[in-house]
């Protein structure tokens, strides 16, 4: 790969120069990074760093392609045979009907088009920069060659870079290798040698790929399609996304559907040709009974459905990377939690201190800024100096940090960031700046530990310095300190007793505890003291987890935490009650993923879990039969993620692994956004089968119809632009609009659905077949009466028509709810309902009464008492829903007044609730 143009490299040559080299080359300043001016100016030469998609198809060039539809070349057909008949009024007609059917059509593909593109913007990448001496974090697209790049544990990296600073870093490069063994990095260049192409580019990171472990900084030397993954982009390019299972199901339905159809269409035109009737007439006709018929738009509209559900969620801040996952958000029937930030605030605050020599100290203030106070027995801390144990504990809080407090805005871990607070508080400000690390442990979720190692500017003695879990960091001490003792004393039982007493009070106040040491090296540390560090717990969230339970939805709490703490917070949200039970992680680590499906049931708490636990969590609740949402943040979450039904990510505090690997982003970290998501999965769900039922119905009857007015030998009652009119109403905004219907109350308390629940049951079919069969014997009625002189005009057919779309009117409004009366959801909840109604009608209208339209459809004007005939007639399809739900909730009630109400933790039924149709 070459890469051209002012500041920029390849990345081989970059990989086989010094490190000052590929300064000099792409000009930047390691330490200030480049200039706002030059970062302008690189960026007319080298474009933003993102992909251009190719050249979209013109909207012109869409258009046509709708015309390549077989059933619309038909009809073209048919309208050319017409003007060689000398036909030209049938043939205008025609013409006339197809370009409406096909903007309707286009306008569908259109609406899913640019819904599916909105949500690829909804979480774009960001990265931290250095500008202008400044660190910042910018969006991904604005990096320019040369920008100096911040690297830290679960980053996606924006760009090819050049490593100049690499603590421990190893990189997932399996997106281009298909090799899932880390590669580690370095800032050093290696030459060219032997049989390995890639042995030199130790010192190159590929944009796209995801660090794993450790920190560092590097160089950007391409952008977008001047990086390696561009060529991979260019590739992908020609590959088409797959569908979604509920696609693949509305394709299946559609195929099914348009083979019945055909079958029935032929028939009819078969009898219509055996009756003599013109076989021009019976042609269209059957072409365009065929063009309404079948449900085409089916998918399009479950797919515009779904995306638009999507958008729903974004404004309530869950972010949907895959349309399938709204399908599956209604099947959850348990969650996995993180506790820290997701159940809680993640807003860390310490508030008590504990230090080896029996000193007790509290806070006052919260956030970042270092605002507050430290009190011992009561009274405040006037010198730093004052209490020197106390000092030590700090100092080592700060000197062990990997945060950074930047005017108030904490970069870096929440836990960090308030130890850091606690420094300002006593007034030491940022320690590190006197201390030169020459040796890290950094922190992981599975070693629960941090240590740094290094020595201070007024000293050449070389220190550690040790924080983390109480039981980790116990084990490498051998002295603690004790009042009136200058020197440290050996560690005896009874201090670990009295340590782990005062760590067991300040658990049970569902504080989060971190032990601190300091010594010459590991296994030789003398233990320090304790801090308590307060998390709040969200406000939502009990009430969340109390409507979850209710719905039969399990919530399960997975932490590091300690056992203390992790109950304490359970408990106060609602999680655990009594006989419920907790299980540690390494009692999850002793069992196969068998035998703790059998365990798993009663326990709700798991505390000091890595993410290898969690790993076995999921897999042991999938294995018996649950559906499985886990949330999770960190880097080594993502195997877990990947293997739930549901993954969630945080959009927050989560890393760029853990998001790739979700199928959801909670934008806030909020649990309760959680219950929304699942409120508008099962709300989807249910609208998808609204407009299934209108669009069948409407299919049923216009078939039967034609079918009937053939068998019975009687002029067809509508004609071919009149069916297209319809096909129009089936497609269009009325059935698009049922699937934007608001999100009922009650849906949230249903049971989760079963996965295989389909979307077409037996009551569904059993409405359809009546609302269709009321609109046949309605429709044919008035075509009857209107026939009575025998002979067809303009009138009769007109009658006919407005009489078949207003039937459609109505039963579209009764499809808004399976069960529940219009009166229950409010006549006025979906305003797109309204409009797209509203909008059919006045089509009609203007069909049936401007001149043009009439010459097209055949129609001639109504009078005001025709209209009111025809609207109280037809109002019977809505009418006749509304006694046969009311009925429904009446066994319902009276089922349910006779039979115990469901057990609170499994959910209350759906048929009591007026949303169960089967």
């Amino acid at each position: 790969m070459t890469v051209s143009g002012m500041g920029a490299l390849s990345t081989d040559s970059a990989a086989t120069m010094q490190l000052q080299q590929v300064v000099d080359a792409v000009k930047t300043d390691p330490y200030n990074g480049l200039s706002y001016n030059e970062v302008d100016r690189r960026r007319k030469v080298h474009g933003y760093n993102e992909f251009d998609c190719g050249e979209d198809e013109s909207l012109i060039m869409k258009y046509f392609s709708q015309f390549k539809d077989p059933m619309i070349m038909l009809l073209l057909a048919s309208a050319l045979v017409s003007v060689l008949m000398k036909q030209f009024d049938d043939a205008f007609s025609i013409t006339a009907a197809i370009v409406i059917v096909v903007t309707v059509a286009f306008i569908q593909e259109y609406r899913s088009e640019k819904s599916l593109e909105e949500l690829k913007k909804l979480m774009p990448p960001t990265c931290k920069v250095v500008r202008n001496g400044n660190t910042e974090t910018m969006l991904a697209r604005e990096l320019v060659p040369g920008d100096v790049v911040f690297l830290a544990t679960g980053d996606r990296i924006p760009a090819d870079l050049r490593i100049m600073e690499c603590k421990d870093i190893s990189v997932d490069e399996s997106s281009f290798t298909g090799e899932n063994e880390m590669v580690y990095k370095a800032s050093e260049y290696h030459e060219r040698e032997g049989d390995d192409p890639k042995a030199h580019l130790q010192c190159i990171a590929f944009m796209g790929t995801l660090v794993r472990s450790g920190r560092g900084k590097g160089i950007v030397i391409g952008t977008g399609e001047n990086t390696h993954f561009g060529e991979i982009f260019k590739m992908m390019q020609a590959v088409e996304p797959p569908k979604t299972p509920l696609q693949k199901t509305m394709d299946t339905l559609g195929q099914q559907l348009s083979l019945y159809s055909m079958c029935i269409i032929g028939v009819i035109v078969l009898i219509g040709w055996l009756q003599k009737r013109p076989i021009l007439e019976m042609f269209t006709v059957g072409v365009s009974l065929a063009v309404a018929a079948i449900p085409e738009g089916l998918p399009i509209v479950v797919t515009v459905t779904l995306a638009l559900g999507t958008m729903r969620m974004a404004n309530r801040n869950a972010i949907v990377k895959k349309l399938p996952t709204v399908e599956s958000l209604g099947c959850v029937n348990v969650i996995c939690s993180d506790k820290t930030g997701t159940l809680t605030m993640n807003e860390m605050t310490v508030t008590e201190i504990q230090t080896s020599d029996g000193l007790m100290a509290t806070t006052e203030g919260v956030g970042y800024t270092g605002e507050g106070r430290i009190m011992v027995g009561g009274a405040y801390i006037s010198s730093p100096d004052e209490y020197p144990s106390l000092k030590k504990l700090i100092e080592v809080g700060c000197l062990c940090n990997d945060a950074d407090l930047v005017r108030g805005n904490l970069m870096g871990l929440p836990t960090e960031g308030a130890m850091l607070a606690l420094t300002y508080k006593l007034g030491l400000g940022d320690l590190r700046t006197s201390f030169r690390r020459m040796q890290e442990y950094p922190f992981s979720s599975e070693n629960k530990w941090m240590a740094v190692k290094g020595v201070h500017t007024d000293s050449e003695e070389e220190i550690m310095y040790m924080k983390g879990a109480l039981e980790k960091v116990i084990v490498q001490c051998t002295t603690t300190k004790e009042s009136g003792t200058p020197t440290p004393v050996a560690l005896t039982s009874t201090h670990i007793s009295d340590i782990k007493a005062q760590a067991h009070r300040m658990g049970m106040k569902g504080l989060r505890v971190v032990a601190f040491a300091s010594g010459s090296d590991l296994g030789k540390l003398t233990f320090l003291g304790l801090m308590a560090i307060h998390d709040p717990p969200r406000p939502k969230v009990r009430h969340s987890i109390e409507t979850l339970a209710a719905s039969g939805v399990k919530v399960k709490m997975l932490t590091g935490d300690a056992q203390d703490t992790a109950i304490a917070i359970a408990s106060s949200l609602g999680i655990q009650s009594y006989g419920d039970s907790s299980m540690a992680g390494h009692e999850v680590e002793k069992l196969s993923v068998t035998e703790l499906s059998k365990a798993i049931e009663q326990v709700t708490v798991f505390y000091r879990v890595s993410p290898k636990h969690k790993l076995k969590i999921v897999e042991a609740l999938q294995s018996s039969q649950y559906m499985v949402g886990m949330t999770g943040d960190g880097t080594n979450d993502a195997v877990a993620l990947k293997q739930a039904d549901i993954g969630i990510s945080m959009g927050r505090a989560g890393t760029d692994v853990s998001k790739e690997a979700a199928d959801m982003i909670l934008v806030d970290d909020d649990f309760s956004t959680i219950l929304n998501a699942v409120e508008e999965g099962k709300s989807i769900f249910y609208n998808i089968k609204n407009f299934v039922r209108f669009q069948l119905s409407t299919s049923i009857a216009a078939l039967t119809l034609i079918a009937v007015s053939t068998i019975l030998q009687i002029p067809n009652p509508l004609n071919a632009m009149q069916i297209l009119w319809i096909n129009i109403i089936m497609d269009g905004p009325p059935a698009q609009s049922l699937g934007v219907e608001p999100v009922d109350g009650d849906v949230i308390r249903c049971p989760p659905r079963r996965v295989r629940d389909p979307i077409i049951t037996r009551a569904l079919l059993t409405n359809v077949v009546i609302s269709a069969m009321i609109i046949v014997v309605g429709t044919l009625y008035v075509f009857m009466r209107e026939m009575s002189d025998n002979e067809m005009t303009p009138r009769d057919t007109t009658m006919t028509f407005t009489c078949f779309v207003f039937f459609d009117m109505f039963n579209a409004l009764s499809c808004r709810s399976q069960t529940k009366s219009i009166f229950q959801i409010g006549l006025f909840t979906n305003r797109a309902f309204l409009v797209a109604v509203g909008l059919s009608i006045m089509g009609q209208f203007a069909v049936i009464y401007f001149p043009p339209a009439q010459r097209i459809f055949q129609t001639e004007a109504l009078s005001l008492y025709d209209i009111i005939f025809l609207v109280c007639l037809t109002s019977s399809v809505f009418f006749v829903a509304e006694v046969k739900k009311l009925i429904q909730r009446s066994q319902s009630q009276y089922q349910n007044a006779r039979s115990k109400s469901a057990s609170p933790r499994f959910g209350m039924p759906e048929d009591k609730l007026g949303l169960k149709d089967d």
